[in-house]
Formats: C-alpha cells, sequence, structure tokens
C-alpha cells in the first residue's frame, strides 16, 4: 500500500497554487494593458533643444575623397578643328572671359543672354551657323519661302542651312556628300531634320540626274498619290489590260495542263521515276488555274470596251473578296479564270443588271468609268528660292580641275583623271547647281569657294544673332540647330589634342564634327 508523507503533500499542495496563480496572471495581462504615464515637458524646452547627430539630418555628408579618384579640370575654352593646317582652329573657338563672359575667337564677345543658354560646344560652330544663315538670308530674297536646295547637308554649314531653312517654313532638298552617305542613319537623321515636303538623299542618289529632277520637281509642285489626269488616262488602262490578256493567253494555252510555265512540266528525273511523275505531277498542277483557250484579237477590239471592262473589275472584286474571307457560299473560290470570263464577254458582251450600285460607293475602289476623289493631302514646296553648296574637299578639288580646263575636251579629261568620290561630288553638286539656274534662283557656297560661283559674304550682325538664336536651348532642353559632335577632352589629356587632329583627317572620319577642349 502506498503511502505519502505529510511534508511531500504539503510540496505538492504549493507547487499547484503557484501555477494557477501565474495562469491567472498571464490572463489578466492579456486583457489589459498598463496605462502609461506621460511626463510633463520642461518649462525650458525648445526644438532646438536635441541636437542633430553628428552626420547631419538635411545637409549632405561629405563623402570621403578617393584619393586615386581623377578630378576633372574645369574647361576653358573649346576649339574646332582646322584641316587645312592639320591643327586646332584659333579663330572658330570659344573662350570664358573675366565675369563669366564669352568671347568667340573670330567674332569676339558673345551676346551676355545667348552666353548663357548656348552650349560652348556649339559655339565653336558660330562661323558655319551664321554663314548658313547669311545663305539663307542671300538667296530667300526679303523673306520669301520655297524649296531651297542643300548640298553638303550633313556638315556644319550645310547642316546649320538645312535646319534654319526648315525653321524658317521652306521645304529643303539636302543632299548629304560622299563623306557621309553610305551612313544610312546620318541620311535618315538628315532627312528627320527637313520637314514635309522636303527630303534627304545620298550624294549617289543625286548623280541619277533625271531622279533627282523628278524628285525636286515633285517636292515643288507636290504630289497627290491618288490624283492624277484620269480622261488621257482612262482609254490607256483599257489598252494595258488588253495587252496583258493576250500575253496571259500566249503564254499559257489550252493545250498545257495548268497555267504554269511549260519548263515545269518536262521531265528531268531518272527513267525508274517516270511512272510516278505524271500522277505527282497532276497533284501538284490541281493547284493552278487551267490554261486559256485562245481570244482573237479583233473580236477583243471590237466588243471589249469601257463598260465590259468594268463589269469585268467587279466580278474580279467579287471574287478576290470571296477567297480573302473563306467563301461567301455562291462564289466558286478553287476556281476563277480571267481569260476564259474575258473570252466570253467579247464573244457575248454582258449587260450591267439594273440593281447594280454605281461605280465609287467603295473607299479606294477603282472604277475605270468615274474618277475617284484624291483622299491624300498635296502638299507644295513652293517653287526653288536657291540653292547652298557647302565646299567639300573633293568638291573643291574637283571643281578646280574643270575650271582650269579651256575647251570641252579638256574639262572631260579632267574629269577622266579625278577619283571616284570627287567625280561623284562634281555631279551631284552640278545637278543642283542646274536646277537652281534654270528656275532662275541664286547659288551660293559656304565654307570656301568654288570658280563660277557666289561666295556668300561676310556674316553680319544680324546673321550671327541668327544662328545664336538658333543654338539657344529652350525650357524643354531643345533648340532649332543640332549638331554630332564627339568633344575630345584636351584639358584632362592634353594628347587628345594630337589624336582629334588625327581622326578628323582620316579618310571617311564619320559623321560627326570634332571640337577639343582646353
Amino acid at each position: 500500500m502506498l503511502s505519502i508523507s505529510s511534508s511531500a503533500l504539503a510540496r505538492l499542495t504549493a507547487r499547484s497554487r503557484t501555477a494557477a496563480a501565474a495562469s491567472s496572471t498571464s490572463v489578466r495581462n492579456m486583457a489589459m494593458q498598463a496605462r502609461e504615464e506621460i511626463e510633463e515637458l520642461p518649462p525650458n524646452f525648445s526644438m532646438d533643444a536635441v541636437k542633430p547627430p553628428p552626420h547631419g539630418f538635411g545637409d549632405q555628408q561629405e563623402e570621403d575623397v578617393d584619393p586615386m579618384a581623377y578630378v576633372r579640370k574645369p574647361v576653358s575654352s573649346v576649339h574646332s578643328i582646322d584641316l587645312s593646317k592639320g591643327a586646332i582652329s584659333a579663330l572658330d573657338s570659344a573662350a570664358f572671359g573675366p565675369g563669366g563672359s564669352v568671347v568667340h575667337g573670330r567674332f569676339g564677345n558673345v551676346d551676355a543672354s545667348a552666353a548663357q543658354t548656348v552650349p560652348l560646344e556649339y559655339l565653336a560652330f558660330l562661323r558655319p551657323a551664321s554663314e548658313g544663315a547669311a545663305a539663307l538670308r542671300e538667296i530667300s530674297e526679303g523673306g520669301k519661302t520655297g524649296t531651297v536646295l542643300v548640298y553638303g547637308a550633313s556638315r556644319p554649314a550645310g547642316m546649320s542651312a538645312v535646319q534654319l531653312a526648315t525653321a524658317s517654313g521652306n521645304a529643303v532638298v539636302a543632299v548629304v556628300d560622299g563623306q557621309h552617305s553610305g551612313h544610312d542613319e546620318m541620311v535618315d537623321t538628315v532627312k528627320g531634320l527637313t520637314s514635309e515636303p522636303g527630303t534627304a538623299v545620298a550624294e549617289q542618289y543625286a548623280l541619277c540626274k533625271a531622279n533627282f529632277r523628278d524628285l525636286v520637281e515633285k517636292t515643288v509642285s507636290g504630289d497627290d498619290f491618288t490624283s492624277f489626269d484620269f480622261d488621257s488616262n482612262q482609254y490607256q488602262f483599257l489598252t494595258d489590260f488588253k495587252t496583258n490578256v493576250l500575253d496571259y493567253v500566249e503564254a499559257y494555252p489550252s493545250d498545257l495542263p495548268a497555267a504554269v510555265d511549260s519548263e515545269q512540266l518536262k521531265f528531268t528525273g531518272k527513267e525508274k521515276d517516270r511512272a510516278n511523275f505524271k500522277a505527282n505531277m497532276s497533284a501538284y498542277l490541281s493547284q493552278y488555274q487551267p490554261g486559256a483557250d485562245p481570244i482573237d484579237p479583233a473580236q477583243l477590239e471590237a466588243n471589249f470596251n469601257v463598260e465590259q471592262y468594268e463589269l469585268f473589275k467587279k466580278k474580279f472584286v467579287t471574287q478576290t473578296t470571296a477567297v480573302v474571307s473563306g467563301g461567301d457560299g455562291v462564289t466558286n473560290i478553287d476556281r476563277f479564270a480571267p481569260a476564259e470570263i474575258v473570252n466570253n464577254m467579247c464573244m457575248q458582251p454582258e449587260e450591267s443588271p439594273d440593281d447594280a450600285k454605281p461605280a465609287g460607293d467603295y473607299p479606294f475602289e477603282f472604277s475605270i468609268k468615274n474618277e475617284s476623289t484624291p483622299t491624300t493631302p498635296m502638299t507644295k514646296g513652293g517653287p526653288i528660292v536657291g540653292a547652298i553648296i557647302e565646299v567639300t574637299p573633293d568638291l573643291a578639288v574637283a571643281c578646280e580641275a574643270v575650271a582650269a580646263a579651256k575647251t570641252l575636251r579638256e574639262k572631260a579629261e579632267a574629269l577622266q583623271f579625278l577619283t571616284e568620290p570627287q567625280k561623284s561630288a562634281f555631279g551631284a553638286a552640278s545637278s543642283i547647281v542646274g536646277l537652281a539656274k534654270k528656275a532662275g534662283a541664286a547659288v551660293r557656297t559656304v565654307g570656301g569657294s568654288l570658280p563660277g560661283l557666289d561666295a556668300v559674304e561676310t556674316p553680319t550682325e544680324q546673321d550671327i544673332q541668327t544662328a545664336l538664336e538658333g543654338m539657344e536651348l529652350g525650357d524643354d532642353g531643345t533648340s532649332k540647330l543640332n549638331y554630332f559632335i564627339q568633344v575630345y577632352r584636351a584639358s584632362d589629356y592634353p594628347i587628345y589634342e594630337d589624336y582629334a587632329i588625327y581622326r578628323a583627317n582620316e579618310p571617311l572620319s564619320g559623321p560627326r564634327q570634332i571640337v577639343v577642349t582646353k
């Protein structure tokens, strides 16, 4: 029989009481929260009483400078490259003067308001930009607008002329010279600098004088793709259709199993495969339409008139619509023999049904009887205002060689001994000059002079101001004049000056303008 002492019983009773008390206390603590006593602030307390941490709240913390990091030197001047001297230009340059002013190497102090909004790198091209503005002013003769032709549109002066002419409301036909004409993105970029109906083409396009002349004429007079001389072309459409039908019948006669080339019907395989050739060819030819019976040309000319052609076009539209839409349940989309339909209409002309809808009810539907309404707005550039020629090295050499020759034979011999880039430059520029002179418009050269052409005069203060206004950056960060600039920071690395000169003088140096900062 088990027994328990009084001392053990006392210990067990005390342990059970302690557990019950702890359980009841934990339950009460979960249901109730102790009230926090909020201490009152001392009377002399203020916001300045709590000092900020050492690193600060609003002030920027000064980071530890890496002793190995290179700190760029401030830029004090910018220079363009003088290709004739093989050095940086002292005239086509800009430098910061005292008091934050900007001094140009050629034009002196720059207007203070313009100096604050014009990038310093742009000021290296102030001379070509001013020449472009002066050339545009001279050929426009009092601000008239129209079509402006520009050669050398990817160079500083030519690019300035393109953008200033476009901003003045002119339609510009720009030609990218041979230095950059092989760069498709550059040609597209120059084209984006123009506005409709203006455009830009590569130098090779201007060599095709007839194509370039047609392009300029379309720019001048406008091009409506849905408008044409309907009365004079109405019967030409019918004549062309009859010719095509007779050619179709001759090419695919009815003795052929399908309207395919007869060469496809010849067996060129091995003799052991001849037995299966006809079976395979029959399945292959089943997807094509059958050949056509001969059509009497005299009967076709006499009976197939404009009315019959209009009915045939409606049948063709019905057949095409059924094929595209998957069938209408009435039209046979597996077989359509146009030559057979024309032959039947020649032997027995059809009449238009009484419930037929008048032609031209459907948008973009071709009707040989009624002229469709033009849907494309016709944009006209206007008469040729003039031409601006940027003098390139290849063009200068070619023009001097031709001008030195006296007779026509000597001129031809001079062209024969030129390099291909020089020939292309001379031909493209001649296309522009010829169209401008034919229209009685003025021609000006920028960036140099050419024999037989008038060079632009020295830019006036108005031209310089026009160029500066075009270079100013607006609130949205854009400007009228934009350039593709590659900057070499000789202020940090002096060797960059020689490297920039080397890159600017290499053949096909790339579609950008190089400047050197010091």
